[in-house]
C-alpha cells in the first residue's frame, strides 16, 4: 500500500529530533513553562526574521486575529471585511471580538480576496479589512492599502499560511497595522500543538496585546485590563525556535516541488489547473499546492487518490457562508459564486519539504490514473 501523507511531520521530526529533544529538555529543566525564556527568545527571533519591532506569542492563530481586533478597539456594531474563501477561523475571530464579519468573494485565478469586492463592501460601519494570504500566496495588498488609507480603515493581515511569503519584495506580516500567524503543526513553521503570534511595528499596540494575552496583567496579580488567557507556551516556543532557521530552505524546497507538479500538469490544463501564481507575489511560501478540476470530476479523483494512500485534502469543501454555525450567528443572504465554484473544484496534493522527488512521481502517476478513470465517468 502506498502511503504518502499530505504533510509528513514524522519525517521532519526524525531529522530534527536531537535539537528538538534538547530544546524540550532544556525548557523542562528550567521549568519556566508559561511566558518563559524560550517564548522571549522566539519572539525576538521571529520579529528579526520578518523585520518588525514586535512579535507577541499567543495560543493560536485564531486568538492572534481576535486579540488584534480587540486591541484596536473593534467590537460590537463594527464591520470587518474578509474573504469568503478562507478557513472559518478568520470569520470566527471577528465574531469573537463582537464585530460583524462581512464576507466578500475571491479572485477567480489566484483564489485570494477580490479587491473590487472589498471596495464595494465598505460602509460607514467598516473598521478593518482582513486580507488572507492564502495557500502561501499574498493577497494583492497595494490596492487594499490605498483603499484603507482613503477610507480610514485598519489592515489586519491573516498570515496563517504565509510564513516567509513576500508581496512585491516585502514579507507578509509587515504589510498592515498587525498580522496574525498560526503555528498549527501542518504550517510551514509549525509547533507540536496549537500556537500563534502577532507581529506589528506599533509600540502601543504591542503593549496592549501583551496585556490582553495574559489576563490583562502588567505584573503578577496586577490586572490593568480585562484580558484573556492566550499565551504561547514555552515548550512550543522552544520547538519553533529550532525550526525557524530552516524555514527559508524549507520554503525553497516547497517551491521546487510545486514547480515539479506545475510542469507535469502543464498538459492537463483542460482538466486540471493549478491555482495561478499572482504577478504581485515575489515569494510564494507554497503552503499548499492547490489544483482545480474544471470538468466536475474532483470528488472521484480525490476518492481514488485517498484509496491509493495519497494524502490529498480539500481547502475548503464548504464555504464559510454555507456553514451552519456561521449562519446561526451571522444572518443574511449570501452568494459568492467564485468561492462556491472553487469549493466544488479544488483539491491539494501532498506538499512538504520532506517529500521526495520519487514520491512526487508516484503522486503524479496515481493522479493521472485517477484522472483517466474519472474522465470515463459522467461529471458530477
Amino acid at each position: 500500500m502506498i502511503t504518502i501523507p499530505l504533510v509528513n511531520l514524522a519525517r521532519q521530526y526524525q531529522k530534527l529530533a536531537p535539537e528538538i529533544d534538547r530544546a524540550i529538555h532544556d525548557t523542562c529543566t528550567r521549568a519556566d513553562f508559561i511566558l518563559g525564556r524560550a517564548v522571549t527568545a522566539f519572539e525576538s527571533a521571529f520579529a528579526e526574521y520578518l523585520g518588525v519591532r514586535h512579535c507577541v506569542g499567543v495560543a493560536s492563530g485564531t486568538d492572534a486575529l481576535h486579540l488584534i481586533l480587540r486591541a484596536l478597539g473593534i467590537g460590537a456594531g463594527d464591520e470587518v471585511i474578509l474573504p469568503a474563501n478562507t478557513f472559518i477561523a478568520t470569520a470566527q475571530a471577528v465574531w469573537c471580538a463582537g464585530a460583524i464579519p462581512v464576507l466578500v468573494d475571491c479572485d477567480e485565478k489566484t483564489a485570494t480576496i477580490d479587491v473590487a469586492a472589498v471596495e464595494a463592501a465598505v460602509t460607514s460601519r467598516t473598521r478593518a479589512i482582513v486580507p488572507v494570504h492564502l495557500y502561501g500566496q499574498p493577497a494583492d495588498m497595494n490596492p487594499i492599502a490605498a483603499l484603507a488609507r482613503e477610507r480610514g480603515l485598519q489592515i489586519v493581515e491573516d498570515a496563517a499560511q504565509a510564513h516567509g511569503a513576500a508581496y512585491r519584495g516585502r514579507k507578509c506580516g509587515t504589510l498592515g497595522v498587525a498580522a496574525a500567524f498560526s503555528f498549527y503543526p501542518g504550517k510551514n513553521l509549525g509547533a507540536y500543538g496549537d500556537g500563534g503570534a502577532i507581529t506589528t511595528n506599533d509600540d502601543g499596540l504591542a503593549e496592549e496585546l501583551r496585556l490582553l494575552r495574559n489576563l490583562g496583567s502588567s505584573a503578577k496579580y496586577v490586572h490593568t485590563r480585562m484580558g484573556f488567557n492566550s499565551r504561547l507556551d514555552s515548550i512550543q516556543a522552544a520547538i519553533l525556535a529550532v525550526k525557524l532557521p530552516h524555514l527559508d530552505a524549507w520554503n525553497e524546497r516547497r517551491r521546487e516541488l510545486a514547480d515539479r507538479y506545475r510542469s507535469a500538469l502543464g498538459g492537463t490544463a483542460a482538466r486540471l489547473q493549478p491555482i495561478e501564481h499572482a504577478p504581485w507575489t515575489s515569494r510564494h511560501a507554497c503552503h499548499l499546492f492547490v489544483v482545480r478540476s474544471v470538468d466536475g470530476h474532483r470528488d472521484p479523483i480525490v476518492q481514488a487518490l485517498l484509496a491509493r494512500g495519497i494524502g490529498v485534502g480539500v481547502h475548503y469543501p464548504i464555504p464559510i457562508h454555507q456553514q451552519e454555525g456561521f449562519n446561526r450567528e451571522v444572518h443574511g443572504e449570501y452568494s459568492f459564486p467564485v468561492t462556491e465554484r472553487l469549493a466544488s473544484q479544488i483539491f491539494s496534493l501532498p506538499l512538504c519539504p520532506d517529500l521526495r522527488d520519487d514520491e512526487v512521481d508516484v503522486v503524479l502517476e496515481e493522479l493521472g490514473a485517477a484522472l483517466d478513470a474519472a474522465m470515463a465517468m459522467p461529471p458530477a
